[in-house]
C-alpha cells in the first residue's frame, strides 16, 4: 500500500525536472502502518505525474517469492499546509486469470478505496494524517462496510542534507482491519526511521533503516530499503 508518507528520493544530477517520474524501492520486508505483509524482500515500482499541486500515481508491490502482489492507483491535491487524496488498493491473485479487476460492485469488489487528509500546520516538520476506507473490500465480520480509520502523527529531524531521523505514531480509530475488526482505538504503529545516502561521484543512493513496533499485536520489526528515482 502506498500509505500517506510514502516518498522516493533522487538518483540523478539533472537540474531540469519532468512532471513524470519513475521510482523504485527495494525493501527487505513489506511493512505498512505496523502490519507485516509477508517475510520476503519486496520491490515497489511507481510511476507518477505531478503538476501545480495535483499528483497521480500507479504503484506495484511484488514479493520476490511470489507471496504478495499489489496494484495501487492514487490521486491527490496539495496546497500550502494540507494534502487531500484518494488511493485504490488492489491485490491480484497468484494466478492472473482469476483476477476480476473491473468487478466494481461494492459488495463483491476486491478493490479498497481510501480517503486521506495530511496536515503540516506548524513551522516545525510535524505532520498529522487521518485516513478512512470509504469503499470496497474493507468489510466487518457481518459483511457491512467497516470504514477502517487510522490517525498518525510524525516528526522529522534533518541533521543535514543527507541525514534525517523521523518518528511516527499511528492508531486504529475503530473496529477496523488494523485490529482484525475486533477492537476499537489502539496504537498499532510506532516507527523510528533513519534516512541517509551513499554517494557515488555526482550520484546519491538514498537508503533507510526502520524499527517498527506494533503494540496491539505485540510485534516488532526491522527493515532496510534502497530508493531509486529515474
Amino acid at each position: 500500500m502506498l500509505g500517506i508518507a510514502l516518498s522516493f528520493f533522487s538518483l540523478h544530477s539533472q537540474e531540469k525536472q519532468s512532471p513524470f517520474s519513475f521510482a523504485l524501492e527495494l525493501s527487505s520486508k513489506y511493512m505498512w502502518r505496523g502490519i507485516e505483509y509477508g517475510t520476503a524482500p519486496v520491490a515497489f515500482p511507481m510511476l507518477s505525474y505531478s503538476y501545480k499541486g495535483f499528483s497521480a500515481y500507479a504503484l506495484g508491490a511484488y514479493a520476490i517469492n511470489g507471496s504478495h502482489q499489489e496494484v495501487d492507483l492514487g490521486l491527490s491535491y496539495s496546497h500550502e499546509k494540507f494534502t487531500f487524496g484518494l488511493s485504490d488498493y488492489y491485490y491480484p491473485s497468484a494466478v492472473g486469470e482469476k483476477d476480476s479487476y473491473f468487478l466494481l460492485s461494492n459488495r463483491t469488489t476486491g478493490h479498497s478505496v481510501e480517503a486521506y487528509l495530511t496536515l503540516t500546520p506548524f513551522k516545525v516538520p510535524l505532520w498529522l494524517t487521518l485516513s478512512t476506507y470509504v469503499f470496497g473490500a474493507d468489510k466487518k465480520l457481518n459483511g457491512g462496510q467497516a470504514f477502517s480509520s487510522y490517525a498518525e502523527a510524525g516528526y522529522t529531524h534533518a541533521f543535514d542534507d543527507n541525514n534525517a531521523l523521523s518518528l511516527a505514531v499511528g492508531a486504529n480509530l475503530n473496529k477496523g482491519f488494523y485490529t482484525d475488526y475486533e477492537k476499537g482505538f489502539n496504537v498499532v504503529n510506532i516507527t523510528l526511521k533513519y534516512t541517509t545516502s551513499f554517494t557515488f561521484g555526482k550520484f546519491k543512493l538514498p537508503v533507510s533503516a526502520s524499527y517498527i513496533l506494533n503494540p496491539y499485536k505485540e510485534k516488532s520489526y526491522f527493515t532496510f530499503s534502497f530508493y531509486f528515482n529515474f
